[in-house]
């Protein structure tokens, strides 16, 4: 009974998360109502009380939702044999950015990193910084892999070059999310070129 009490609830989270992001969608973060966002996810808003305290903790709740399944994803491109730099970076930064607008708009990330950047003791921002961070060690984590498989420098370090990586990384998608004409594809060729010059000194047979 426990285990499907704990499943009815889950179900319910998920209705509500993906009901509110097609509403942000639609017609904006702003303009979306929670009365809305019930009625679509078939819940009282009493119910959405239970689960969520406003608008900020659902967009919360589909970054980290976005976040994780990009993880998932990233562990498994760490796992790989790569035996090229450039290439696992590319590999690993674009399933970043391809999966950036599977739940959230362009219009939804904004609202995310103002929210971050304009209560940063909030639990908001403090969760999404958490996530940040988490994202920065994987890029640190892809390297050192590559590193112990021999195909970047021993006197590499790792962890500064993945931060800076991910610094790029994120100052890039926030010039992506700013401007709704920007593409994925096109963002991914830009940050690919930036790397190319540090994978090349970075990489065991550089000149």
């Amino acid at each position: 009974m426990t285990g499907l009490r704990a499943q009815k609830k889950a179900d319910k989270n998920r209705r509500i998360l993906e009901a509110a992001t097609i509403l942000f969608r639609d017609v904006g973060y702003d303009s979306a109502r929670i009365e809305d966002i019930a009625e679509m996810a078939g819940v009282s808003v009493g119910t959405f009380y239970n689960y969520f305290k406003n608008k900020g903790d659902i967009l919360m709740a589909t970054v980290s939702m976005e976040v994780e399944e990009v993880l998932a994803a990233g562990d498994a491109i760490i796992a790989r044999n790569h035996d090229e730099v450039a290439r696992a970076l590319s590999e690993l930064i674009g399933k970043y950015y391809d999966h950036s607008l599977t739940y959230l708009s362009k219009e939804m990330w904004r609202m995310a990193m103002s929210l971050s950047i304009a209560q940063p003791e909030t639990p908001f921002s403090k969760r999404y910084t958490a996530l940040d961070h988490r994202l920065s060690k994987q890029v640190c984590d892809l390297i050192r892999a590559l590193q112990q498989r021999g195909i970047v420098r021993q006197e590499v370090d790792c962890d500064a070059v993945g931060e800076l990586v991910f610094n790029n990384v994120n100052m890039m998608f926030i010039e992506f999310v700013k401007d709704e004409d920007m593409d994925v594809d096109g963002l991914k060729t830009e940050v690919a070129r930036q790397n190319a010059p540090l994978a090349r000194l970075m990489c065991l047979t550089a000149d």
